[in-house]
């Protein structure tokens, strides 16, 4: 063979060597069809699944270890939400009563789909567009749709770490920034800031310091320029560790992945031994029975489950589609969905440990206050001395001994009691007051930390979590982005990975406006919601109904070395779309009868306002769902018109190393024939179809055999429709 020939080069170089089909099919020896991985006739299984097995390990990147990988699911599953979506919803819902309910959706929806999505994304080695593309081509907008859900998703997302990276940074002072009111010195008057005074320190630092935040969403007000930077940073930190894919994400989740769970035990702790954190603990777990029955409590729980473990984003399928086939994905689905559980309760715990502190603090401020006034009316003869138990000393008044007085006031001033303005500082209504998402964590959490030892440690410690639980979370959504982008579209990784996180940072500006906060509440609780919803209910029919749910568990039987449980098939084929289907309906009524609004933060008010959004943002919010939700019809209806190839008429092969990989198509018949069984059509065993059709999951392809062990997966023109990534 001639030295300057391509098949030479190719046998001497690791780089890509580009040659037309007739170059290729010149120069080769005939292949030996019995023993070649392209085996359609199937005699060969054992050697044919050796050779798959290793075209795989040699193609696609893998985890260093499974360890890694762990960490990486849980990295991504366990996020800002465990920490205060998750209480709120608890202390919102009923306490332990709402944990009734979310343990019961996460068995029969939350672990069964989390397992469908490992074991697909594990078998078929892809991203979300060609794995759901591989399973049912009509509904390959699937892959589409979870893409742009992601992305939604992420460029709010990351505005949460940058408030994280802007109180991180602040947190190195003492005392706290936040723990007073500032004060304006007009000549010798000292005069506090009025919109602090008439709310609290950590709520004015939130609104006013941090966000400069405008009355209403229609209030631009421009952009706000330290949220600006801190976006920048955030966007500079997720962009470092996915530029190199799971090499250079998998190193970072030993810590990001890790290093929550050390804070949390110490919160855990530390919160445990604050006064009133016992009061807080069986505050959570005193179930409110009546809640259980609340369909709206029911909804949110889905929800959560949905959010919690990643379901439908792309991130789960991306992460496994880097492990090998024989990986036991079921057991990794239980133990993520565990420790997701186990970290969402144990972030409650911590929580309301620390919300009892803080209510006992509120609930002693409330007495105090109270007090003077009582004695105010003592002095000026409002109030008899009589009405005053005469156990009580006023120089050490106890919360019992302010509720006696008060229900003794009360009974008999009933008629001119209003006026007096009299709270009844009751621990429990301290206790009931729910503080959603945000600001659970940068106004409850942050006023607790306050009145703790060496606060700024703590509070150093705390956002240090929130932003390593952050990246944890923006690691994985990224990979539900690039991973099928670049699975499909073959597009440079490195390159591909920067252009998105640029792109991200300048539409991420929208966030960092003064009314910023507004549209993160628009994208975090509507836009995402229902097409996520609609995804996975997608996805289950996609394997349950159209792929089938036995044909499905008998390759799991294949890939795991053992049959799941009966379980999981009657929670695929019936249990799970039906619940996801009453979940979607409540959402669409639940739109329709409340119309969706935000809270504003009203600064001349010091208070909050909630308001309907306007028309316009209607608008916009009502195109973010169809956007989300639109690549599924469309990709269904040009596949079912045949206006867009499937892809399954086209043999790829490429050469890389001197192996045989993929990337040559449209191959004549003789030629494909050929080049499958031997160099000359004459030596083929039997005739060939010029090319495969889609037959649906029930059929049965011509090139699959009885004699062939590994099913559709032995087929040689399956091996060359499904290319692997070369990241």
């Amino acid at each position: 063979m001639p030295k300057n020939s391509k098949v030479t080069q190719r046998e001497h170089s690791s780089e890509h060597v580009t040659e037309s089909v007739a170059d290729l099919l010149a120069l080769e020896e005939p292949v030996d069809y019995k023993q070649s991985i392209l085996n359609v006739a199937g005699e060969a299984g054992g050697k044919q699944k050796a050779a798959e097995e290793e075209l795989d390990t040699e193609d696609r990147p893998a985890w260093n270890s499974k360890l890694q990988y762990i960490l990486a699911q849980i990295g991504f599953s366990v996020g800002l939400g465990n920490i205060w979506r998750f209480p709120y919803l608890c202390q919102k819902n009923g306490g332990g009563a709402y944990l009734v309910p979310y343990l019961v959706l996460l068995i029969i929806i939350g672990i069964p789909l989390f397992f469908l999505e490992l074991a697909v994304g594990q078998r078929i080695r892809r991203g979300s567009i060609g794995v759901w593309h591989y399973v049912c081509p009509r509904l390959g907008g699937i892959g589409f749709s979870s893409c742009i859900v992601c992305l939604f998703v992420g460029l709010y997302y990351n505005v949460i770490i940058g408030w994280s990276i802007f109180y991180f940074f602040k947190s190195f002072q003492y005392p706290l920034p936040w723990s007073e009111c500032p004060v304006t010195r007009n000549g010798t008057v000292a005069v506090v800031e009025a919109e602090c005074e008439k709310s609290s320190a950590t709520t004015y630092f939130w609104y006013r310091e941090a966000l400069d935040i405008s009355n209403s969403i229609s209030e631009s007000g421009g952009l706000n320029w330290k949220m600006t930077l801190c976006l920048l940073v955030a966007w500079s930190i997720v962009g470092m560790a996915v530029v190199k894919g799971i090499q250079s994400s998998g190193k970072v989740m030993y810590f990001s992945s890790l290093f929550p769970y050390v804070v949390l035990a110490c919160f855990l702790v530390r919160g445990l031994l604050l006064r009133g954190a016992v009061d807080g603990i069986l505050h959570m777990f005193t179930p409110k029975l009546d809640k259980m029955l609340d369909p709206q409590v029911w909804r949110e729980a889905a929800t959560q489950v949905f959010f919690a473990l990643g379901l439908g984003f792309g991130g789960v399928i991306a992460f496994s589609s880097y492990n090998k086939q024989d990986n036991n994905c079921h057991f990794d689905a239980a133990l993520v969905s565990f420790i997701n559980f186990f970290t969402s309760v144990l972030a409650t715990l911590v929580v309301f440990a620390v919300l009892g502190f803080k209510a006992n603090i509120m609930n002693e401020k409330c007495v105090v206050e109270n007090a003077e006034k009582i004695l105010g009316y003592l002095h000026t003869s409002v109030l008899s001395r009589d009405l005053i138990p005469p156990h009580v000393n006023f120089s050490h008044l106890t919360a019992k001994d302010y509720t006696e007085m008060y229900k003794v006031i009360m009974a008999v001033k009933e008629d001119h009691f209003s006026a007096l303005g009299l709270d009844p500082c009751l621990l429990e209504d301290e206790l009931d007051k729910s503080v959603q998402g945000t600001g659970l964590a940068f106004i409850a959490f942050t006023e607790a930390m306050t009145h703790f030892p060496a606060s700024p440690f703590w509070s150093v410690m705390f956002f240090l979590m929130l932003i390593n639980l952050g990246l944890g979370s923006m690691i994985g959504t990224m990979a539900g982005i690039t991973t099928p982008i670049i699975d499909t579209f073959k597009v440079p990784k490195e390159m591909f990975t920067v252009g998105c996180c640029v792109f991200a940072f300048f539409v991420g500006l929208l966030f960092v406006q003064r009314s910023g906060n507004y549209f993160v509440t628009m994208f975090d609780d509507y836009s995402a919601t229902l097409p996520l919803t609609v995804i996975v209910i997608l996805e289950n029919i996609a394997v349950a109904w159209i792929y089938g749910t036995k044909k499905f568990m008998q390759e799991l039987t294949e890939m795991l070395g053992f049959r799941p449980y009966r379980f999981y098939f009657y929670m695929w084929k019936f249990v799970s779309p039906l619940c996801m289907a009453v979940l979607t309906t409540a959402s669409i009524i639940q739109l329709g009868v409340t119309p969706p609004g935000y809270s504003a933060w009203i600064k001349e008010e010091a208070a909050e306002r909630y308001l309907y959004f306007p028309n316009w943002a209607m608008a916009l919010l009502i195109t973010l769902i169809v956007v989300a939700t639109l690549p599924i019809p469309v990709v269904f209806i040009l596949r079912h018109f045949h206006l867009l190839s499937d892809g399954s008429n086209t043999l790829s092969v490429s050469y890389k190393k001197g192996r045989m990989m993929k990337d040559i198509s449209n191959l004549e018949e003789n030629d494909e024939t050929r080049f499958i069984l031997s160099k000359v059509p004459s030596e083929a065993p039997s005739p060939m179809p010029t090319h495969r059709s889609y037959l649906g999951p029930g059929s049965t392809s011509p090139l699959e055999t009885s004699g062939n062990p590994n099913g559709r997966y032995g087929s040689s023109y399956l091996l060359a429709s499904t290319p692997e990534s070369e990241l």
